[in-house]
């Protein structure tokens, strides 16, 4: 018998649990979740688990739904998505620097933008 602590928060789907399940019942274990009060080892607690796999698939799939119907209304709407464009003369100013010798924290100290900003600019070069 296997006894977790917690659950882990990443949700595997329900097909990775089921093949999870039969993984560990083909080596002869059964899990048992304390907090939860489910023990795949009965009927009952296989029922359970398979149930809440169910539900936990069920939820992401809502959420998804939600997600791409808010970005459809906001492409709707003409809002632009995504990141704002780095300004060309800071894009140049940034080439400049970074020919100079100059580092990424520093170029980003000097020009009051952030370091993933130097990078992305100059990673673009290349």
């Amino acid at each position: 018998m296997a006894a977790p602590v917690s659950t882990p928060c990443s949700r595997p789907s329900l097909t990775d649990l089921l093949s999870i399940l039969q993984c560990l019942r083909d080596k002869g274990v059964d899990l048992f979740l304390h907090q939860q009060g489910l023990d795949t080892s009965t009927t009952a607690g296989k029922a359970m688990f398979q149930m809440l796999g169910v539900f936990a698939e069920f939820e992401r799939g809502i959420i998804r739904e939600r997600v791409n119907a808010g970005l459809a209304r906001a492409r709707e709407r003409g809002v632009v998505l995504g990141r704002r464009r780095v300004e060309p003369a800071v894009e140049k100013r940034i080439r400049q620097l970074r020919k100079k010798g100059y580092g990424i924290l520093k170029i980003g100290r000097e020009l009051g933008i952030g370091t993933s900003v130097v990078q992305r600019v100059t990673a673009s070069e290349h």
